[in-house]
């Protein structure tokens, strides 16, 4: 896998030849507005002004530009989604990275081990959240941020916690067109941080090509909690914190996660799951996981699946882009704004049953 520099992924380049992109020192914080003063603010900003200073590297306009996207303002939705276009590409050899698992796993930490190696491998990072449950810390990552103070501090590090009080599927759609403004912003490797195990991984899994699997050893019945499904998308299993576990624990662990992987029909990507250990405090693993992430890369880039499965995503996000453009357009409709409460009363006091209720509204939008 190449960057931006024609680098391959987990190479060892010169640091000389460490891609720097333009004025990435200019914002060292995740708050959009920070290092603006002075400056335009996202509303007195051309489309072209927005493409030019994110195709430049500056994490100051590229945050600016997520807040857009983030935004529920037709008009700054209206300009996000010019940007958006102008920055989609699938010419970047780009890798994005699901890292997902149950609570306290230490993701946080996790994330920050497995980032400082990738930036030590001349890579530029962007770490992104999916969690639409969060209205008070704006997501994990940014509950977590200081436990990820390198790469906060990190000129090539872009870190941008979810937006607040969405539906999942808000969310998800957010992110997706986050990923697409980091990659044209120069960074080559994504990584999509979700709060646990559930839908939030489905809707991860719909925009990544490798995902990781976060477990621990010695939790009672290891396979307690796993969804249906979430051990099908896995590509490797990581078992963390092994520097707090005992031995046997992890022995323990490693046999049942692989028998539960025999169960599993055999994945499309020609790629066998693999499950492996590693500690986020001590670093052990951690290299290996990366190497494992590259093989995965080159093996799917090699056999085809790489590509086809982002094209299965591009498919599955055109409709659910237009689901979400026909929902806001319905409930913004002035004959469905002025019923929906009125009707929503008869729904909670029996007087409508909820398929009349519906009718009522559709009718009201279908008929002006």
């Amino acid at each position: 896998m190449v960057d931006n520099k024609n680098k391959h992924i987990g190479s060892s380049p010169d640091k000389g030849t460490k891609p720097e992109g333009k004025g990435v020192k200019e914002d060292r914080s995740i708050n959009p507005d920070a290092g603006m003063r002075g400056k335009p603010r996202r509303e007195l900003l051309s489309v072209d002004e927005f493409v030019a200073g994110i195709e430049n590297g500056s994490r100051a306009t590229l945050s600016l530009a997520v807040t857009l996207v983030e935004s529920t303002r037709p008009e700054q939705r209206e300009k996000a989604r010019a940007i958006i276009e102008r920055c989609v590409s699938d010419t970047k050899d780009t890798a994005r990275i699901a890292i997902t698992g149950v609570p306290g796993v230490g993701k946080s930490s996790f994330i920050e081990a497995l980032g400082n190696h990738v930036l030590d491998k001349g890579h530029r990072l962007a770490v992104l959240s999916i969690d639409p449950s969060s209205t008070r810390s704006r997501g994990s990552i940014l509950g977590d941020k200081t436990r990820m103070k390198t790469l906060a501090n990190s000129t090539d590090a872009f870190i941008r916690p979810s937006p607040t009080g969405g539906s999942l599927g808000g969310v998800a759609r957010k992110t997706r067109e986050t990923i697409y403004l980091c990659e044209a912003a120069g960074f080559d490797i994504i990584f999509i941080e979700t709060v646990g195990v559930g839908q939030s991984e489905t809707a991860a899994h719909s925009m990544v090509d490798f995902f990781l699997l976060l477990m621990l050893a010695g939790a009672g019945d290891e396979l307690q909690g796993m969804k249906r499904g979430i051990m099908e998308m896995a590509d490797v299993i990581a078992i963390n914190k092994i520097d707090e576990a005992p031995e046997q624990a992890v022995g323990r662990a490693m046999r049942a996660y692989r028998n539960a992987l025999h169960l599993q029909p055999a994945p499309k990507s020609g790629w066998k799951t693999e499950v492996t250990t590693c500690s986020a405090i001590t670093s052990e693993g951690i290299a290996e996981i990366w190497e494992r992430i590259q093989t995965y890369v080159n093996l799917t880039r090699g056999n085809g699946y790489f590509k086809t499965q982002r094209n299965r995503q591009a498919k599955h996000w055109m409709y659910e882009t237009i689901e979400s453009r026909l929902k806001g357009h319905f409930f913004g409709h002035p004959q469905v704004k002025r019923k929906q409460s009125v009707i929503e009363r008869k729904v909670l006091k029996g007087e409508l049953s909820s398929f009349q209720a519906a009718r009522q509204l559709w009718d009201l939008y279908e008929g002006s």
